[in-house]
């Protein structure tokens, strides 16, 4: 099945994109924010929270004299001066005593000082990298769409069984949805939780404890069963820093989510979004965008132009952070009303134009939410179409819709007659989509060609403009925002001379200097 479309018009649209992206990135290039530095705090080593509960590496940052010089330096010095470990230095800052000035220690001596702190974070990122390729070899997940579920009570243990039970029933990857309103936390939740509104709250012992029962779930069925989470929000590098060091295999990840849908700050967010989506390129980790987002918000067959064009953005931001197309889970969603005539033909278009344009990324395609009812049975159809259409255009990650949607914490027989519509239609349908062929200019063909055009249009007019301000503008999902409000703006920073991210220079493919 193949859509002919303008290959030039796809040319044009990915320059554009990248002519959009480039002068955000020479902001990056420029900015720190307190969450980068925290993240390089914790890949130092520092973990752990001080007696009111906050955390060390918070504690660490707030207490440089001079941010704008970064972590590192200051880190490095007080480990050259005291003979501590980064966990010691970070534990005395927390207890009161001041960071040491680092223009007093020499400049080769604090990076000595920290680089075998450095080694040893990029060495366990590696280490789990590697060690999830040997699981995938010796117990291989099977033929895409792989099916991802979402568990979601607030309390990890809880999740724990609901995730096992849920690879039982046929999942491939399971997501832990975060708490409600986590992403606007500027700080790291500590330890394993037992209470979240709306999900659970991402921590690197509540990664560590379902990373564990799904290695042990997944030996067991003999196919090795992928953990999702969340990096977005205020603590985006910081997520993606515990997910790399505690092998989660997909992460949340997109360069505009939080700008659009929560309000953060997007100087903030762009800054972020480089850093972390350089820690997934290193660790192995496959992004999720959002675009699905939008069609959430409004309507579906209007957003189309949008969604792809923010899937081309996002694809732009991705490159430059050195995340190759594989790991790159650009999303979209079945969100069309099901009342539409040939609904289902603007789903087909619309699929198959990103599998076209995008071939080697690991597509995430989202079920449908916005126009589900409590009519189950229609659901429960509607999920089927949508499992058709993914199976017959070969998308990658699949999440299961719910006969039962907007039940947030769906029982788990819901999820298992989830699995089993998607299973008996991805069987019985594999091959469909290599079996037919689109009609020369027929409706599906020229709804691909529609929106294809229109993303181009999106596009020119955002190079034009800037994306800042095209984001001020409600360019995307009709939704603005400005530059300098929102959440986490006091956060963002100017580098100085003296600037120094050691593992910003090791995941550009830099030398960590000696």
């Amino acid at each position: 099945m193949e859509l002919r479309i303008d290959r030039e018009a796809v040319a044009r649209a990915r320059r554009l994109a990248g002519a959009i992206v480039d002068p955000v990135e020479d902001f990056i290039e420029r900015h720190s924010t307190v969450s980068v530095e925290r993240a390089v705090a914790r890949l130092c080593g520092v973990d752990g929270v001080d007696g009111a509960g906050v955390p060390l590496a918070n504690r660490l940052i707030d207490a440089l004299p001079a941010r704008e010089a970064g972590v590192a330096r200051a880190l490095g010095a007080a480990i050259a001066e005291s003979g501590r470990t980064p966990q010691q230095v970070a534990a005395a800052v927390a207890a009161g005593e001041a960071l040491p000035d680092p223009a007093g220690t020499p400049e080769t001596a604090l990076r000595a000082a920290l680089r075998v702190h450095i080694d040893a974070g990029l060495a366990r990122i590696d280490a789990a990298r590697a060690l999830r390729t040997a699981l995938l070899a010796r117990l291989p997940q099977g033929e895409p769409p792989l099916l991802y579920v979402i568990v979601a009570s607030g309390n990890i243990y809880e999740d724990r069984t609901a995730a096992v039970a849920a690879a039982e029933g046929g999942a491939q990857i399971v997501a832990v949805i975060r708490s409600t309103a986590q992403s606007l936390l500027d700080y790291v939740p500590f330890g394993a939780t037992t209470e979240g509104f709306g999900g659970t709250y991402a921590t690197q012992e509540n990664f560590r404890l379902m990373r564990a029962a799904l290695d042990e779930a997944s030996e067991r069925l003999g196919r090795y069963v992928m953990l999702t989470n969340y990096a977005s929000g205020l603590c985006m590098p910081e997520i993606a820093a515990l997910a790399a060091l505690e092998r989660l295999d997909m992460l949340l990840n997109d360069s505009m989510y939080g700008i659009l849908f929560r309000d953060i700050n997007m100087q903030r967010t762009f800054v972020d979004q480089h850093f972390s989506r350089q820690l997934n390129a290193r660790s192995g980790i496959v992004i999720n965008t959002g675009e699905d987002n939008y069609l959430t918000t409004a309507d579906a067959v209007e957003q189309a132009p949008a969604v792809l064009a923010s899937q081309f953005v996002n694809e732009a931001f991705a490159r430059r952070a050195g995340l190759p197309a594989a790991q790159m889970g650009l999303g979209d969603a079945y969100e069309i009303d099901p009342d539409l005539e040939d609904g289902f033909l603007l789903q087909v278009a619309q699929a198959q134009l990103t599998r076209q344009i995008f071939p080697d990324a690991p597509l995430k395609y989202m079920p449908p939410t916005k126009h589900m009812t409590g009519n189950i049975f229609k659901g429960h159809l509607i999920d089927a179409m949508f499992n058709l259409t993914s199976v017959m255009t070969h998308q990658t990650i699949h999440l299961c819709g719910m006969l039962t949607e907007a039940i947030h914490t769906p029982f788990l027989g819901d999820r298992a007659l989830a699995l089993e519509n998607a299973r008996y239609v991805m069987t019985t349908a594999r091959h469909f989509g290599d079996e037919i062929e689109i009609k020369a200019g027929g409706r599906i063909e020229l709804r691909a060609r529609d929106v294809l055009s229109g993303a181009v249009r999106i596009l020119d007019g955002v190079a034009q403009r800037g994306l800042m301000r095209a984001i001020e503008d409600g360019t995307f999902a009709d939704i603005r925002r400005p530059r300098d409000g929102g959440r986490g703006y006091d956060g963002v920073f100017a580098k100085d001379a003296a600037y120094w991210n050691p593992f910003a220079d090791a995941l550009a493919g830099g030398a960590v200097p000696a």
